[in-house]
């Protein structure tokens, strides 16, 4: 018996729909799925799951630990709960532009209050007064304030000039913040990802009250939105392939028929049907059953079933060195080359010479 977990906390409409339709959808009485329920954890003791798909361990440390135990023991979590504990929106940004992905102009700014246990010397390498001329020239006004690493729309400030800026600064605490570029958009899209390849692109609208974000509709049409779709699209999976995650959202701000990336570190995204609505409800609740039974099937005892991003991956395979004699060779230019053939032969015309 292969049993598919769900672990969440508050929600209620997706949990139990997505249950029910693994349930169904399942063409093998040896694939279950049900609530995740824990009443102990021993370290390196196999859990009784072969998926669990987690909507609450960023909460949660407990349950951190606990999927990350079951992760080393095979059991295929959802997200990949180390990758998860690491990432955050600064490098995703980062990552963004390597990737080739429009992401708004954005610089880090160092916490208001210093971390608990240091003092001024433990900040001894930042240069003070911070470049913060440039900052603003790149940045511009009025833009966003929000943390590196959060979510829930937690501690977002807009900030009209460098004086709100300190001032909404004041109230963030030991926060980590990002200061970002405003993106004046015409259309905005928020895209569920799941696996890797099951992607669903939502009109949405931030600045509509919460239970009214996806009642909205494109402005743009024709053939300039099938080409919009297909670039977001591709941004979509470029991003979830890099990060490695499963689960997950992106959100995108059309600028001049541009798509930005604004957020896509949404690893337990918002699914409730009284938000989303009926239409998009269906689709994550059918996709994520399906994805689900996937990974159950794929599932190898005694192997990492974990979804490593391209970025991780990549860079655990590390390229063989170039050989130094041929990098010297093809970095040096033809004349030079020649000129060390030809010295060797003038010398020997002056030493017979000299004989």
């Amino acid at each position: 018996m292969k049993k598919i977990g769900i672990l969440f906390g508050m929600e209620n409409t997706f949990p139990w729909a997505f249950i029910d339709r693994v349930n169904q959808l399942s063409d093998s009485k040896n694939i279950v799925g049900e609530a995740v329920l824990i009443d102990k954890v021993e370290q390196g003791v196999q859990s009784d799951y072969a998926v669990i798909i987690d909507r609450i361990s960023q909460d949660v440390p407990f349950y951190r630990a606990y999927l990350k135990n079951a992760a080393l023991c095979s059991t295929a979590v959802i997200n990949n709960p180390f990758w998860w504990s690491a990432d955050e929106k600064f490098f995703n940004n980062c990552l963004a532009i390597k990737l080739g992905v429009p992401v708004p102009n954005t610089v880090l700014l160092p916490s208001k209050e210093r971390p608990t246990d240091t003092s001024d010397q433990s900040f001894r390498n930042l240069k003070f007064p911070m470049d913060w001329g440039y900052m603003f020239d790149k940045i511009g006004f009025p833009a966003y304030m929000k943390p590196h690493s959060g979510g829930g729309w937690k501690s977002v400030y807009r900030v009209d000039d460098p004086n709100d800026l300190w001032y909404k600064h004041e109230e963030t605490g030991q926060l980590v913040m990002l200061l970002q570029e405003e993106i004046q958009f015409t259309d905005y899209y928020r895209c569920y990802c799941l696996g890797g390849k099951y992607v669903h692109i939502m009109p949405y609208e931030p600045r509509n009250p919460h239970h009214l974000r996806y009642a909205t509709q494109p402005k743009t049409q024709g053939e300039a939105h099938k080409k919009l779709m297909a670039t977001i699209h591709d941004y979509v999976l470029r991003l979830n392939h890099a990060l490695g995650y499963d689960f997950n959202t992106v959100e995108f701000a059309i600028r001049d028929g541009i798509p930005y990336a604004i957020d896509f570190c949404n690893p337990a995204p918002d699914a409730d049907v009284h938000s989303v609505g009926q239409e998009n409800f269906e689709w994550i609740v059918e996709h994520a059953a399906k994805f689900a039974i996937e990974k159950a099937k794929s599932h190898v005892d005694g192997r990492n079933n974990c979804t490593w991003g391209t970025f991780i991956a990549g860079a655990a395979i590390s390229p063989e060195p170039a050989k130094p004699a041929k990098a010297a060779k093809e970095s040096k230019p033809e004349k030079s080359v020649k000129a060390e053939k030809e010295v060797p032969k003038e010398e020997k015309k002056k030493a017979s010479k000299k004989k």
